[in-house]
């Protein structure tokens, strides 16, 4: 949603309004759209300066009610719509306004595409778990940490900051224990690519939440927190957005997961054959390894404990925290394995 609020709340003008009040607030509030609200504060639609052009040249004059100028079949989309479906909508649309509006049909922001066509400067931080022996891994990881393992020409490490920084993320952790050294002399302060790097030196394998524990100072906002052996197309700005909407603790991202049982299922009760099942599918939701969390979830974490994220995930719920899950859809793959580096290699993800 647009950063400054008061921007879309200005463009809003009652349905009886003249097309000279119209054109007054597109000079004044130059957004170029207009937006028309009826007496229960529903909106009625939009207008822009095509649509009073249209008007004028059908004879109409800078006293005439607007009623004949509103676009009332606008593209509205709901508040909780991602960043990169609203602007894949302006793009398909050929539009750079999209107000959003809630169940009753009230405009609650407005989508303005110079803001969702330039990410937005995230000050919040971004860890990346570095510090695995990469052991399914092996002989690949024998002289070299997982991370640093080349995918298209890059390390997975660089691959992960580069999406990141492209959606406004420039503070980044990196937690690192098996052969560390060489990600730091590879990274280094991350001056290189235009980003800051510090780093957690675990001293023993911590999991994948324990070297959180190592933070200091810690995080003064939700952070994001992400495994470096995951390569995916996730917007980790999406991410962090639903995770402040939700006022959530901690969100995990999570991904469809789903199975074929290789037989047809016999359904019994007792002796008695009840139902068959031809080759059922299994769906399930599987952890994808990307996570947001506050400040505050790290009072869960005791310093030089091992911990993985599930059970941080659960020590949070047994404290009634909000704990909540981010479907993704998008493109993933957590190399684990030779077939999985080579997946990767090829782009098969």
């Amino acid at each position: 949603m647009n950063s400054t609020e008061q921007i879309w709340r200005n463009a809003i003008i009652p349905a009886h309004a003249t097309i000279q009040q119209a054109i007054s607030n597109l000079d004044q509030v130059a957004i170029k759209i207009v937006l028309v609200v009826n007496g229960r504060d529903e909106l009625e639609g939009t207008i822009s300066d095509g649509d009073i052009r249209r008007g004028l040249l059908k004879g109409l004059d800078l006293n005439s009610p607007i009623t004949n100028v509103i676009h009332r079949n606008a593209l509205v989309v709901p508040p909780d719509m991602g960043r990169e479906l609203v602007k894949q909508l302006m793009v398909a649309n050929k539009i750079q306004q999209i107000p959003a509006v809630d169940e009753h049909h009230r405009v609650v922001g407005l989508h303005l595409w110079d803001e969702i066509a330039t990410p937005p400067i995230r000050p919040n931080l971004m860890v990346i778990m570095a510090g695995g022996m990469g052991t399914r891994l092996r002989p690949h990881t024998e002289n070299c940490p997982k991370p640093l393992l080349l995918v298209a020409g890059k390390p997975m490490l660089e691959h992960i900051i580069e999406s990141a920084k492209l959606e406004g993320f420039s503070q980044f952790v990196l937690a690192i224990h098996y052969l560390g050294y060489m990600i730091e002399d590879h990274f280094g302060n991350g001056e290189r690519m235009g980003v800051r790097i510090d780093y957690l030196r675990e001293q023993s394998p911590l999991g994948t939440a324990g070297a959180l524990g190592l933070l200091n100072p810690r995080p003064e906002s939700a952070f994001v927190v992400t495994n470096g052996d995951v390569i995916t197309d996730i917007h980790y700005g999406e991410l962090l957005d639903f995770h402040l909407r939700h006022n959530a603790a901690a969100t995990m991202a999570v991904r469809v997961h789903e199975w074929q049982h290789p037989f047809g299922v016999v359904q019994t009760d007792g002796v008695e054959i009840v139902g068959f099942e031809e080759k059922p599918v299994a769906r399930t939701h599987i952890n994808a390894g990307v996570y947001a969390l506050d400040p505050d979830t790290l009072n869960a974490l005791a310093c030089e404990a091992r911990c993985d994220m599930p059970t941080l995930f659960e020590r949070l719920q047994a404290q009634a925290k909000r704990t909540v899950a981010y479907p993704m859809h998008e493109p993933w793959l957590d190399v684990g394995r030779p077939d999985d580096l080579v997946a990767a290699k090829n782009k098969k993800i």
